[in-house]
């Protein structure tokens, strides 16, 4: 794991997700690689990420990441620590960017749920403010960009069976299942102050294509999942949270990724929501972005509306599963108390690229 606070050590271990320090240290000291481990560990959070929960446990001569799910999770394959794990340790050999992971418990005796430990991958991660001392003037700024969609362009070129992936998937198909499954997700999480979504996902699927390929898929690829070589902010060097990846479509993944995408001229609440600078002048657009990857790997984009809408409607129903949480006060992060309004922004972001797209259509 890598710098997600601007010091990089991460901040005070919220009351809600605390753990059992002791016990951890306990463990670790007895896993192969880990035995020499010296002094107490110096525990912090990551604010980053609103799904599973990251810690950094620094050691004398250490520096290590904890990754569990939530309090009262099940481990479906959001929290499924095991998945998360045994995907980094495949896909490590054949895509180097892969943190490497040092020790996976199941031992609910320790920590009440799976967990897993990695090795923290020093570097920067960009969020939504650049950190003290990185400067990205527009031609650097594009650099990143074309650094970024080359890292998702090689993932993609990743041979699932030659990675031992080949049984992460379910097989041809996979366009047509993420359509359903996510319209059953938002119909489960919805609660009375958000939109019905039923225009996008009747259109969703009535426009669904078939895969164009069965690739590994990282499912959240973004800036602020990028780790930055320290002294070349233009050059990755660990792509982290491989909690959603899977065999699939690629252009489903590429979509995913640009619904995250804010660019310079998007609206008032989309920079409001930026949790990346994708705003930077140098920055690419998201028409660049796609064009680069349809370059770089030679696939047909003629059909982007439907993968662009999709993403959309994907990001709402993940907002709306965390904001549900905090309605239910399943949790009293107030990062997520305004949630709904993006929900509502994202409605409109997908009708808009539904009637565009119908513009296109009859020219």
């Amino acid at each position: 794991m890598a710098d997600r606070e601007p010091d990089g050590a991460g901040g005070a271990v919220r009351g809600e997700d605390a753990f059992d320090v002791a016990a951890v240290d306990a463990w670790l000291r007895r896993q192969p690689g880990l035995e020499d481990l010296t002094g107490t560990p110096e525990v912090t959070q990551y604010a980053g990420g609103a799904s599973n929960l990251t810690y950094r446990l620094r050691y004398p001569g250490a520096d290590l990441v904890l990754r569990r799910p939530p309090a009262g999770t099940k481990a479906t394959s959001a929290h499924d620590m095991v998945r998360e794990y045994r995907v980094q340790e495949r896909l490590k050999p054949v895509f180097p960017q892969v943190p490497t992971v040092r020790a996976l418990c199941r031992d609910h005796g320790v920590l009440g749920t799976d967990f897993y430990v990695m090795d923290r991958v020093p570097g920067t991660i960009l969020r939504g403010r650049l950190p003290a001392g990185v400067t990205l003037p527009p031609d650097r700024a594009a650099a990143l960009c074309r650094a970024a969609v080359d890292t998702l362009v090689a993932l993609h070129a990743v041979d699932p069976v030659a990675a031992g992936l080949a049984d992460l998937g379910r097989g041809p198909g996979y366009v047509r299942r993420q359509v359903d499954g996510w319209t059953q997700r938002y119909a489960r999480a919805r609660t009375r102050n958000v939109p019905s979504f039923r225009r996008v996902t009747r259109w969703l699927d009535a426009n669904a294509p078939d895969d164009v390929a069965q690739c590994v898929v990282h499912n959240d690829f973004r800036l602020d999942n990028l780790v930055l070589a320290p002294d070349e902010p233009t050059r990755v060097v660990g792509v982290l949270d491989w909690e959603l990846a899977t065999i699939g479509d690629p252009l489903m993944d590429l979509g995913g990724a640009l619904a995250y995408w804010v660019q310079a001229d998007d609206g008032r609440l989309a920079q409001v929501g930026r949790r990346q600078p994708s705003h930077l002048p140098g920055m690419l657009t998201r028409r660049q972005i796609v064009a680069r990857y349809a370059q770089r790997t030679g696939r047909d984009v003629g059909q982007w509306p439907f993968y662009e809408v999709f993403g959309l409607f994907r990001l709402a129903v993940i907002a709306q599963q965390i904001y549900y949480r905090y309605h239910h006060r399943q949790t009293t992060n107030p990062a997520f108390r305004h949630l709904w309004l993006m929900v509502g922004y994202l409605d409109l972001r997908c009708r808009r690229a539904i009637r565009a797209s119908g513009r296109a259509r009859g020219r």
